[in-house]
């Protein structure tokens, strides 16, 4: 077997990822990314007959989610080379070739996670959140998002942006390298670009540039609160999103 499909292999069954963190810091395995890249150019495009459904398509789909202790609601679907954890809930949903899904993390309906992006254990990806696939180059960082956090409706997440652990993003947040994630919960205002610190309550926000045509409002997220360390996950997300009055 060729090494590209020993590393495919792998990647499929959570024995290798595409990115690690490693002494607290997140590192890219180029040779993972550069297997999944050599393996669209030498897969056929084929049919694949799922019940009465059939797609035409290089990659075929993930299988044996019972054994792996996975749930998958139809019509949801998974790439071959993506590693779902045990617990991990897909609703009708889609994961990319790649990707990384912690143990017990819900994939609510609509929610898309991109090639090569990192998700922890226990977040949760409402409905219709867009995590973007980063594939090239192959020393370019994934999107990832850390252990508890969670996501709210139609976030999007590209770039490889990075939502540290236990986060609360409230809906409609959308974040690319270079939209700022700006903290007002001091005096003073402290930028963030490409990143959401921990336990940080993110909403989306406006702030004024001035074009050569007038002034106009560009989108940056507001870090507007911090989620609580003293209370168990379940307890603190809802205490959240009540204080901040953000709908989940």
């Amino acid at each position: 077997m060729s090494d590209t499909l020993q590393i495919i292999e792998a990647l499929d069954r959570g024995e290798r990822r595409v990115a690690e963190k490693v002494d607290g810091v997140w590192r890219v395995d180029e040779d993972a990314k550069s297997a999944i890249l050599d393996y669209f150019r030498i897969s056929k495009v084929e049919p694949i007959e799922v019940g009465p459904y059939q797609y035409v398509d290089k990659i075929p789909l993930k299988r044996n989610y019972a054994e792996a202790g996975v749930r998958v609601v139809p019509p949801a679907t998974a790439r071959y080379g993506s590693y779902l954890s045990q617990g991990v809930v897909m609703m009708p949903s889609y994961v990319n070739i790649g990707a990384w899904v912690g143990a017990n993390t819900m994939i609510d309906t609509w929610a898309t996670v991109g090639s090569c992006a990192q998700i922890g254990a226990d977040v949760h990806l409402s409905g219709g959140v867009g995590i973007g696939g980063v594939l090239e180059p192959v020393q370019a960082q994934p999107v990832i998002v850390e252990d508890g956090a969670f996501i709210g409706s139609r976030c999007i997440l590209v770039e490889g942006v990075v939502v540290g652990e236990r986060a609360v993003l409230a809906p409609n947040v959308s974040l690319t390298g270079s939209v700022p994630v700006i903290d007002v919960t001091q005096d003073e205002p402290v930028e963030h670009r490409g990143y959401v610190p921990p336990n940080a309550v993110v909403v989306p926000g406006t702030r004024p540039k001035e074009f050569p045509a007038g002034t106009y409002n560009l989108s940056c997220a507001l870090i507007i609160g911090w989620r609580s360390e003293r209370t168990d996950l379940k307890t603190s997300l809802n205490d959240v999103l009540r204080e901040y009055e953000i709908a989940s």
